[in-house]
């Protein structure tokens, strides 16, 4: 049984409704309360480019749940209704209902802050003016939507090259248009080693993506409507900016309540997804989650993470003691025809932990060489120069990939060696893979390096 009657979810998405979700579950007399200052709630994120670009038709599509849904499940989900401030001593947060501009308390016997976090958008000059968008919500994808409905909208920027970046780029090439990529830094795609870096930036050339990198922006001109992008080297013109630089973690409901975070204001939750303030819980994009190599809390936001925090969060509500057991941060994207993927360590950050290591890269077939239509996969190995033991992998190739790491990844939780990796029991049919897997291609390899 739960020791708290009275629930607090802020935050509507992934974790949070995961987390109200497996509390009323698991306790149905727990009254559970649900601020989201938007109006939708449990979405797929994680699609938002792909309903750009219009493989994904309906919006709809992408809903899990409708507030009037968790209702009809005795949660409390109130819609248009911001947090604004936590009071930890009172047990009470204030609530701005949006719809009302009305402002009110709330107590709490357990607070859950589930806010996800928010696009990095920098004072440049001329950023507020109309053709510029971010990307995180359903309403930030219908602004880009109904501004691509005028054909004049040719040219687009895309600013930053990380994640959300490369599969915005993919949607407008979709669409027709015409791209640039504008980076900071030379480095498209930072997570992931300059070997498989450079495949991805080789195989855009055929889609005659403007590249501008090592550029930063500046300033955006034009009246009302953007025209142009400025850098510190040059100015380039444009009908439509998506700015993908990051995001920061949506903590400032804590500010001054004494709750512990890290550099970025990701808020620090033990493995039972509770923060240093009693009763008061965190999970999903805005907390940091423990990283199994490096040792320590680290901000990765992923709808996989989001999601198990907020199970785990919602049975130890109830009365539960499960604990989150960290992530090796495995992730996987699609960019046009390619597929990246990764899990572990990279190179740089083996070597800024000060791993006795070693890597080895190696092209491997995606299934039988002899069979039609095999594709190469770069594979990046990053392993303990004594042990032999995986540490890290990264891929890249047209297909197999996704699965493919997650094989890696089982491969760094079991501790297992090179040796260990090239010896699995995997399938083998020439439609599927080769007598040996390209992973195990990688491993026999990397293993006599």
């Amino acid at each position: 049984m739960s020791k708290y009657k009275e629930v607090v979810i802020v935050g509507g998405v992934a974790a949070g409704m995961s987390a109200a979700s497996k509390l009323k579950r698991t306790n149905k007399d727990v009254r559970i309360t649900v601020f989201e200052a938007d109006e939708i709630v449990s979405y797929g994120a994680c699609g938002l480019p792909y309903y750009v670009s219009g493989l994904i038709e309906n919006r709809e599509d992408l809903i899990a749940r409708t507030p009037e849904a968790f209702r009809e499940k005795d949660i409390h989900v109130k819609t248009k209704h911001r947090v604004e401030k936590v009071f930890p001593e009172k047990k009470t947060v204030i609530v701005n209902d949006l719809s009302k501009n009305q402002k009110f308390e709330k107590k709490y016997d357990a607070l859950v802050v589930a806010t996800g976090a928010s696009p990095i958008l920098p004072p440049f000059e001329g950023i507020d003016k109309k053709g510029i968008f971010p990307l995180r919500t359903i309403p930030d994808a219908d602004a880009i939507k109904e501004a691509l409905k005028d054909d004049s909208i040719q040219n687009v920027a895309i600013v930053g090259a990380g994640y959300i970046g490369m599969e915005m780029l993919e949607s407008m090439i979709e669409l027709g248009k015409k791209v640039r990529l504008i980076n900071r830094s030379h480095d498209i795609m930072k997570p992931y080693d300059e070997e498989i870096r450079e495949i991805l930036l080789e195989g855009l050339k055929k889609y005659n993506v403007q590249m501008t990198l090592g550029e930063e922006v500046e300033a955006f001109g034009g009246q009302e409507q953007v025209d142009s992008v400025k850098t510190n080297r040059n100015t380039y013109e444009t009908d439509m900016a998506i700015f993908a630089i990051g995001v920061k973690p949506n903590s400032e409901i804590l500010e001054g309540a004494g709750v512990k975070r890290l550099k970025n204001g990701a808020i620090v939750v033990d493995e039972k997804m509770q923060t240093n303030l009693p009763d008061v819980y965190s999970a999903g994009d805005c907390s940091a989650v423990y990283h199994k190599l490096l040792k320590k809390h680290v901000h990765i936001p992923l709808g996989t993470h989001a999601n198990k925090q907020g199970k785990i969060l919602g049975e130890n509500l109830g009365g539960g003691d499960k604990s989150f057991p960290g992530v090796l941060g495995t992730s996987v994207v699609k960019i046009l025809d390619m597929t990246l993927a990764r899990t572990g360590l990279s190179e740089k950050e083996a070597q800024e932990s000060d791993f006795d290591f070693e890597t080895a890269y190696v092209e491997a077939k995606s299934h039988a060489g002899y069979y039609p239509e095999a594709t190469p996969i770069g594979i990046k190995l990053v392993f303990e120069k004594r042990s032999k033991r995986l540490l890290g992998s990264q891929m890249i190739g047209k297909k197999g990939v996704a699965l493919r790491i997650d094989v890696m990844a089982m491969a760094i939780e079991a501790k297992m060696s090179l040796e260990d990796i090239a010896l699995m029991d995997l399938c083998y049919a020439p439609p599927f893979a080769g007598v040996w897997d390209a992973v195990q291609v990688a491993a026999n390899v990397a293993d006599k390096s």
